[in-house]
C-alpha cells in the first residue's frame, strides 16, 4: 500500500456505475469544509437547548401542562430515532451534501413554523386544541427530516479523515454541538428581550444560512467512488442488527440512556438533595450544567484535537471518568460535590461520544459509513425516550436508583472497551482514502 501525501490532493477515482470524472479534495479544500460543518453543528446545538429552555414558560402561557410539553419533545425524538439510519444510508447513495441540505432546511422550516405557531396561540387566534397538534407537527418535521444533518455530517467527515484521525474528526462535530448547547440559553435570554419568540426565528435564520454556506462552499462535486448503487443499497445496507454495527448499536444505546439519567434528573436531584425552591435550584443547577458543557468542549477540543487519542482510550478513560461521575451524584450531599461530578460527567460524555462515533466509523468499510453513522445518531436520541419510563420511576422509588442504574450501564462500556474483540480489530492500520471493503474489527 502506498501512502498518499498531505500536501497534495487526494483522488479517488469514481466507480464506473456512478461517476466518469474523478473527486478531488484538497487540504485547503477539507480544511473550509470542516469549518463550514463545525457552523452548522453549532446551529444544531443552540436549537435543541433553545427549545429545552424557552418553550416550558411558553407552554403555560398556551395553557399546555408538562405532558403535553413533553409530548413534544418525545415525538421528536422518536422521530430523530426512527429516521437517522434512512437518511445515513440515503447519504451512501445520493451524497452526504444533498442529505446535509434536507437536515438543515428541515430544522430551519421546524423552528421557524414553531415560532409562527407559538406567536398564533399566544395572540389568540387558535384554541389550544388546535394549537397543540400544530407544534408537534411543526417538531416533526424536524425530527424526521433534520435528523439527515448528523448523520450524513459525521459521515462526511469519516470519507476525509485517516483512522488516526477520525476520532479528532468527529469530536470537532460534537464539541460544536456542545457549543451550541452551552451557548443556546444566552441567546435565547438575549433574543427573549424582543420577543419571546425571537429566539427560533434567529435560530432559523442561522440554520438558512448554514444550508446556504453548504450549498455553496462545501466541496462535493460528484458522489464519492465508494457510494453505492440505489440496487446496492437494497440489497445489502447495514442494518442495526449486523454483527459490525450491533454491538456499537449497543453502546451507543446505553451511553444514550445513561447521559439522560445524567441530564434529565440532575435538577430534581439538586431541589430534592439540597432542599431548594424552584428559582434556586435553577440558578444552581443552570452552573452545574454549564461546567457539565465546558468539561466537554475542554474534552473535545482541548484533549481529543490536542492529543489525537485513540479508541480504546476515549472509552476506557471516559467510562471510568462517569464512574467517578456517578459516585458522587450518588453520594453528594453539597452543592459542591454535585457540581464537581456534573463537570466529571462533562469530561466523561466528552470523551466516550467520540469514542463511540470513531469505533463505529473504522468498524465498517468506506461505503457503509453513512448507514453507520445514521444508526448511531438514532441511537444517541433512545435515553430520552427510555428514561421517562425507566429512570423516573425508579426516582421516585429511591433519588439515588437511576444513577446506580447509570454507574452500571458504564461499567458495561468499560468491560466491552477491554474485553470485547472489536478493540483488537480497531489496531489494524489503513491508509488515506483506502476502501476497506470488509470493515474490521469483525472478521
Amino acid at each position: 500500500m502506498s501512502i498518499q501525501n498531505k500536501d497534495e490532493p487526494v483522488a479517488v477515482m469514481a466507480s464506473p456505475e456512478l461517476e466518469p470524472e474523478p473527486r478531488i479534495t484538497t487540504p485547503a479544500e477539507r480544511q473550509r469544509a470542516f469549518r463550514v460543518l463545525f457552523l452548522c453543528q453549532l446551529a444544531g446545538g443552540m436549537g435543541q437547548t433553545l427549545v429545552y429552555a424557552v418553550l416550558p414558560p411558553i407552554a403555560r402561557r398556551l395553557g399546555m401542562g408538562e405532558f403535553e410539553t413533553t409530548m413534544i419533545y418525545s415525538l421528536s425524538a422518536f422521530l430523530w430515532v426512527v429516521t437517522s439510519p434512512f437518511w445515513g444510508r440515503r447519504s451512501d447513495v445520493v451524497g452526504r451534501k444533498p442529505i446535509m441540505l434536507v437536515g438543515l432546511l428541515a430544522f430551519a422550516i421546524s423552528t421557524a413554523l414553531f415560532a409562527v405557531v407559538v406567536l398564533i396561540g399566544l395572540w389568540g387566534w387558535l384554541p389550544l386544541v388546535i394549537t397543540f397538534p400544530l407544534l408537534m407537527l411543526s417538531r416533526a418535521i424536524f425530527g424526521g427530516f433534520g435528523s439527515g444533518n448528523g448523520s450524513a455530517a459525521q459521515a462526511y467527515v469519516a470519507d476525509r479523515t485517516t483512522r488516526s484521525e477520525r476520532a479528532a474528526g468527529v469530536a470537532s462535530l460534537g464539541a460544536a454541538f456542545g457549543l451550541g448547547t452551552a451557548i443556546g440559553p444566552g441567546v435565547a435570554a438575549a433574543f427573549a428581550q424582543l420577543h419571546v419568540v425571537a429566539p427560533f426565528f434567529a435560530v432559523a435564520a442561522l440554520a438558512f444560512v448554514s444550508a446556504g454556506l453548504i450549498w455553496f462552499f462545501l466541496p462535493e462535486r460528484t458522489r464519492p467512488s465508494f457510494h453505492v448503487s440505489e440496487k446496492q443499497s437494497r440489497r445489502a445496507g447495514l442494518r442495526w442488527y449486523d454483527k459490525k454495527a450491533l454491538p456499537w448499536v449497543v453502546i451507543s444505546v446505553i451511553l444514550s440512556f445513561a447521559q439522560a439519567i445524567v441530564m434529565q434528573l440532575c435538577a430534581f436531584y439538586f431541589m430534592d438533595v439540597l432542599k431548594l425552591s424552584g428559582d434556586e435550584a435553577m440558578q444552581m443547577v443552570s452552573i452545574g450544567l454549564m461546567a457539565m458543557a465546558m468539561a466537554t468542549l475542554f474534552a473535545q477540543i482541548g484533549l481529543i484535537q490536542r492529543f489525537n487519542l485513540s479508541v480504546q482510550f476515549l472509552l476506557r478513560w471516559g467510562s471510568v471518568t462517569m464512574l467517578f461521575s456517578f459516585a458522587g451524584l450518588i453520594i453528594g450531599n453539597s452543592y459542591g460535590l454535585l457540581v464537581a461530578a456534573l463537570t466529571l460527567s462533562g469530561l466523561g460524555f466528552g470523551l466516550l461520544r467520540p469514542g463511540l462515533q470513531a469505533g463505529a466509523s473504522l468498524s465498517v468499510s468506506r461505503r457503509d459509513q453513512g448507514a453507520m453513522a445514521g444508526l448511531i445518531s438514532g441511537t444517541s436520541a433512545t435515553g430520552m425516550i427510555l428514561n421517562p419510563f425507566i429512570g423516573i420511576p425508579l426516582y421516585g422509588f429511591m433519588h439515588q436508583a437511576p444513577f446506580i442504574v447509570g454507574g452500571l450501564l458504564v461499567l458495561l462500556v468499560l468491560a466491552f472497551a477491554v474485553f470485547h474483540p472489536t478493540m483488537r480489530g480497531l489496531t489494524q492500520p489503513a491508509e488515506d482514502f483506502e476502501d476497506e471493503e470488509e470493515g474490521l474489527g469483525f472478521q
